[in-house]
Formats: structure tokens, C-alpha cells, sequence
């Protein structure tokens, strides 16, 4: 998917909201089997019910590799129930030496056709290019993540005054563009997107923890939207698991139609 196609379903709908398929099998609501069929009837009836107010699905990658081959088949019926207008991310956190990341692009790109992967950076520039060298695919780097132990590393301070995740900002920014290169930062470090923002102001952001997580929708849109918008904000468990009953696809089209609102609201001020 190309950036500007994207940029036209944010414009068309007034969402930028991404809904992310986190689905824990063990919290399937009653009446679904906890297997893989239960897995594939949630997310199909999630999906249909709330397409209409994002723009964007997130499968979190682990939640489905954890069942085994099971997992991968429910993962990718899936993703084969989303529709084409959608832009599509494997939250893989995937990030090697360059010819196992050579592996994990064709297996997030090609044998399951994701729009984006999520990669992590520690391991420099050439743990990330392969991703980068498919066309109209998207390589979603982690930069600030909203967990407590983003101060372990992410938010160490380097001889030269920049934290870690700044440094890692503004490098990898480098080495793509902003039709190919997306960047992680969590909802709950909203006072810090107008600084992220000098530093890749053209780039989309993925933020998840709104939500469930309390991140505010209202503080990431005000410092970290810029002209194109370019935000993708996820919100997981707030709407799949809205409801553990029988109307559960329902009331999670109830909570992303909230949502979707807020942000038409939002970028209407």
C-alpha cells in the first residue's frame, strides 16, 4: 500500500484509527471453541464489525505463533478476511543479521502479504534493509515504547545530549523515507511526540497504548499529527474485548465508532 493511498482512507473516513487483533484464545467469548476455528470466527466477526471506522488491522504475531501451526492457519485466514482498503501490520518485532531478516521480510511480505512488519533496531542498518527493499511495504521501527523498561535503554542519555531513541530516530530516518518507513511510540509518552516530531516530521506513527493501556487520544493527535496526519493509533483489547458475550462484535463496533468520532472531532478543530 502506498503512503498516499493510505493518507486517502484517513481523509475519506476522518480515522486514523488502527484496530489491533491481539486475540488471546483463552479470552474468546462463550460460544466460540477455543481453538483455531473460534480464533478465525472472532476475528472474521471483529473485523466486519468494525472496518467501517479504521483504516488499519494490527496482528500481534505472537497471540497466533503460540498456537503452532494452528496459529499461523488462523493468522493467515486472517488476514485474508481483511479487506484490501486496510492497511495491514504484522507486530512481529522481528530484526537480525541481514539474511535472516531477508527470511522474516519474504515471510511478512510475501507468504503471508502484510502491508508493514514492526522491526526492532538494536541491531543496526543492516538488520533493517532487507524489509526496506521491498516496494510499497512498510518497516514500522520501534523508537519510544510506552513499557517501564523503555528507560533501560530507549531513554538513556548518549555523550552527545540526545537519548537512545533519538539517536535511533534520526538514523534510521535516514536510510529510507517516509513512503517506506514508520516509527513506534507509545501513547503513554505523548509529551514527548512535539520533540519526536522535529526529528522526523514527515514520517507516520504507529502509537498503541490508547486505551487500555490509558494513553490519551486527545494529547497524541495535538503533538504528534502533522500534515498528512500521519498517525495510526492502536487500540487492542478496548475494542475486541469490549464484550465477552454473544453480542461481542457489537460492542466492539460500538467502542471503534467512539473512537472514530473522537478523531474526526479531533482533526476538525
Amino acid at each position: 500500500m502506498t503512503k498516499q493511498f493510505l493518507v486517502d482512507q484517513i481523509n475519506a473516513k476522518q480515522s486514523y484509527l488502527c484496530v489491533g487483533l491481539d486475540t488471546d484464545i483463552e479470552k474468546l467469548p462463550a460460544g466460540l471453541p477455543k481453538n483455531k476455528e473460534g480464533v478465525i470466527a472472532f476475528n472474521k466477526a471483529i473485523i466486519d464489525a468494525t472496518a467501517p471506522y479504521c483504516v488499519s488491522y494490527k496482528i500481534n504475531t505472537a497471540f497466533y505463533e503460540s498456537q503452532g501451526i494452528a496459529g499461523w492457519e488462523a493468522m493467515e485466514a486472517t488476514l485474508a478476511h481483511i479487506p484490501s482498503t486496510h492497511f495491514t501490520i504484522a507486530d512481529a518485532k522481528r530484526g537480525d543479521i541481514g539474511n535472516t531478516s531477508a527470511q522474516y521480510a519474504k515471510t511478512f511480505f510475501e507468504t503471508l502479504p502484510f502491508d508493514a512488519i514492526t522491526v526492532a533496531p538494536y541491531m543496526g542498518k543492516d538488520s533493517i534493509e532487507p524489509f526496506l527493499a521491498y516496494q510499497n511495504k512498510w518497516t514500522i521501527v520501534l523508537g519510544l515504547t510506552s513499557n517501564p523498561g523503555s528507560q533501560n535503554f530507549e531513554q538513556q542519555k548518549l555523550a552527545n545530549g540526545q537519548f537512545l531513541y533519538e539517536s535511533v530516530l534520526e538514523q534510521v530516518a535516514s536510510w529510507g523515507s517516509p513512503e517506506q518507513l514508520m516509527f513506534v511510540v507509545g501513547a503513554t509518552k505523548a509529551n514527548d511526540l512535539e520533540s519526536i516530531r522535529k526529528i522526523i516530521p514527515a514520517h507516520f506513527l504507529l502509537v498503541p497504548g490508547v486505551g487500555a493501556q490509558g494513553g490519551s487520544l486527545s494529547e497524541v493527535t495535538r503533538y504528534g499529527k502533522n500534515d498528512a496526519v500521519g498517525l495510526l493509533i492502536n487500540a487492542s483489547r478496548a475494542i475486541i474485548f469490549a464484550s465477552s458475550g454473544t453480542n461481542f462484535a457489537e460492542d466492539a463496533a460500538n467502542a471503534a465508532k467512539g473512537y472514530a468520532a473522537e478523531m474526526k472531532a479531533l482533526l476538525s478543530e
